[in-house]
């Protein structure tokens, strides 16, 4: 399904394990913190956790921009 939607649009893969992203065949894989809180890390400040989630975001926008000829995993 990754790839049929990748035919039409870039799409970015957020996702806690990465092996399951690349088996699945996505494309622009960007790693995010844990399975139950995959994009917040709820044991830090709210300040603290609205960077993490926006660096996130960041880099998920930058592997958007960025053009890839395999499977891509962005880790900054």
């Amino acid at each position: 399904m990754v790839k049929e939607i990748e035919r039409k649009l870039p799409v970015v893969h957020m996702c806690t394990i990465v092996p399951i992203s690349q088996t699945v065949g996505a494309n622009r894989i960007v790693p995010t913190i844990a399975i139950p809180h995959p994009l917040g890390d709820p044991s830090r400040t709210p300040e603290e956790e609205k960077a993490l989630r926006r660096g996130l975001v960041e880099r998920a926008l930058k592997a958007l921009q960025t053009e890839i000829t395999e499977q891509t995993v962005f880790t900054e």
